[in-house]
């Protein structure tokens, strides 16, 4: 059964950070719908003002963040002693579990293309360890298929295989980039949440012929075992995303996603008085 249309979001500009403006596509009000995904933040700007003043020191605790640029340069910074950059074609995935603090700091480039995403974890692994791994672009497999160049950046991609799998949640994560008129199917699980965020061009989804542009828009799919795409004149290209839903209560609180409102008032009473990074 090809997977149709369930919801079309389009994101909002907000500044966040120390006043870095971007587009939040998905976050608290919707979580509910993109279940396990929390939050997609998009950014695309020429100009470095939008962004140079970047994220400095700040907690999370209970998520993942997965940061993936198209185009652009962010250093970064964390509690446990990593530092570096995420550069054009690579991915940051940090898995903030029982408390990391960290700052990401873009650099001015010609253009800043790429989005975070916040996938949440399961009860039993909020507290679990702080870890990043640094997926660089040559880690990266691009895979030519039937008009369409396809990035694995975590899970398999017919007998290919991502960097990552996802350790918490397994997570499918691909950059799908079509030519014009080009169509481009994908076999899925078929209780997965499937989302994808288009990055340019225009196209459509499922059989409906129903047009998508790109306008800041996430297209949120209905359970199904096969996914459609096919590309305008102008081309395609777009983020796929597919986990299955956590189906478990959610208390968030700024940088915090936990289960519960006590947990989440604990997170901040440590925050308040330094015993917030657990010695793991």
């Amino acid at each position: 059964m090809i997977r149709t249309i369930r919801k079309i979001v389009t994101g909002t500009t907000q500044y966040d950070g120390a006043g870095v403006k971007l587009v939040r596509v998905i976050g608290n009000s919707n979580v509910e719908d993109f279940d396990p995904f929390l939050m997609l933040d998009a950014f695309d700007s020429a100009d470095p003002a939008d962004y140079v003043k970047g994220f400095p020191w700040h907690p999370h605790r209970g998520i993942e963040t997965v940061t993936y640029l198209i185009h652009g340069d962010i250093e970064h910074r964390d509690s446990i002693g990593n530092k570096g950059s995420i550069q054009d074609g690579c991915c940051q995935w940090m898995t903030a579990g029982s408390g990391i603090m960290h700052q990401e700091m873009p650099k001015p480039a010609d253009r800043m293309l790429g989005v975070q995403l916040w996938l949440n974890l399961p009860r039993e692994d909020k507290m679990t360890a702080p870890q990043y791994r640094d997926i660089k672009a040559n880690m990266i497999p691009k895979i030519a298929d039937n008009g369409s160049t396809i990035s694995v950046i975590s899970g398999n991609y017919k007998e290919t295989s991502g960097p990552v799998h996802g350790d918490y949640v397994k997570t499918l994560f691909l950059d799908v980039n079509m030519e014009p008129n080009s169509e481009w199917k994908l076999q899925t699980k078929t209780d997965d949440t499937l989302f994808v965020y288009i990055v340019e061009g225009e196209g459509w989804f499922d059989e409906s012929h129903q047009d998508i542009q790109q306008s800041r828009r996430a297209v949120l799919f209905h359970e199904g075992d096969e996914f459609l795409a096919k590309a305008s004149q102008k081309g395609l290209r777009f983020l796929l995303f597919s986990a299955n839903p956590l189906k478990e209560p959610i208390a968030w609180g700024g940088p915090i996603v936990m289960n519960t409102r006590e947990e989440l008032d604990l997170a901040f009473r440590e925050i308040s008085d330094g015993t917030f990074i657990q010695s793991n």
